[in-house]
Order: C-alpha cells, then sequence, then structure tokens
C-alpha cells in the first residue's frame, strides 16, 4: 500500500465518521449503524494492507489531522448517541420489569 492510498483511506475515514455525525445528530439509527459498518471496512483496509511505508512530512501531518478529526467526530457521536442509548436501556428494563410482575401477579 502507498502512502497515498493510506491517506485516501484515512480521508475517507474522516468523511465517513462527518456523515455519522450528521446521522446522529438527525437520530438517524440505521444510517449510522451502516455508516460504521463503512467505516469498519475502511479499518480493516488499512489492517489488511502491506506494511504502509512511513510517512514524512505533509503526509505525516495530513494523518495526524485526519486522526484529530475522526476522534473529535467520534466524541460528538457518542455525545449524541449516549442519551439515546440510556432512554434505550430504561426502555428495555421497564419492559422487563412489567413481564416479571404480569409473570408473578398475573395479567389482568
Amino acid at each position: 500500500m502507498t502512502s497515498q492510498e493510506v491517506l485516501a483511506i484515512y480521508e475517507s475515514m474522516v468523511d465517513l465518521t462527518e456523515q455519522m455525525v450528521q446521522a446522529a445528530s438527525d437520530a438517524d439509527w440505521d444510517l449510522l449503524g451502516e455508516l460504521e459498518q463503512r467505516c469498519a471496512a475502511q479499518v480493516r483496509l488499512l489492517k489488511d494492507g502491506e506494511e504502509p511505508p512511513a510517512l514524512k512530512g505533509q503526509s505525516r501531518q495530513t494523518k495526524v489531522d485526519c486522526i484529530k478529526k475522526m476522534l473529535d467526530d467520534d466524541r460528538k457521536i457518542r455525545d449524541l448517541t449516549m442519551p439515546w442509548m440510556a432512554q434505550l436501556s430504561a426502555l428495555i428494563n421497564s419492559t422487563g420489569t412489567e413481564r416479571r410482575l404480569a409473570n408473578v401477579y398475573g395479567a389482568t
């Protein structure tokens, strides 16, 4: 894998994480999941590719900037999804509690 191919993958991942932030902002959980899978596929490309050459100069800085942007986007995504995950967890726990009560006391 050439340094240009490596940078292209990183830049593609930045684009995907930006789309993921927007999907999370829109509460489009299906799209978010699809984008997460596409991003994971890009990570696999990096891992499965031949040992990439050491990046120098501007190429190295571009890679660092991409990583920083992806980390920032990841934080934004977590900030947007954590309240939804908490609501989902509460709903699941509430449903489970209702089911246990109905089993213990019988449905009316």
